[in-house]
């Protein structure tokens, strides 16, 4: 019965030598899934750094387009609101020189766009 009783005790070390290997084998296999989860998150990082760069370059372009757009569209409505007084005085400058001729013309003019409309 000696026998059996010493027996266990080699039984015993292989066990724990396996199982301190098994808790190795483990702890390395877990290192280094870690690290490839460190390395696919840095390089999805990296990603959405260099896609939000873009994004933002991209506003800003059209945002500096827009306001480009803007200001040459108020400078033709000025140069269009310009026009159209000039065009304004010149039409009341003849109505002050030539009434006479304003007055057949505006008939004229009525009278042909109520022909035009009827139709």
């Amino acid at each position: 019965m000696n026998k059996q009783v010493q027996n266990p005790e080699p039984n015993g070390d292989r066990i724990d030598e396996r199982a301190e290997r098994i808790k190795q084998a483990t702890t390395s296999a877990v290192s280094s899934t870690k690290e490839a989860v460190d390395r696919a998150a840095d390089h999805v990082e990296e990603g959405l750094h260099r896609a939000t760069d873009k994004a933002a370059e991209a506003a800003h372009r059209a945002t500096d387009k827009a306001a480009h757009v803007s200001e040459r569209g108020r400078e033709v409505y000025d140069e269009t609101m310009d026009r159209a007084d000039a065009w304004l005085e010149q039409a009341r400058d003849y109505v002050r020189e030539k009434p006479v001729q304003a007055v057949a013309i505006a008939l004229g003019a009525g009278w042909l766009l109520g022909r035009i409309l009827r139709r």
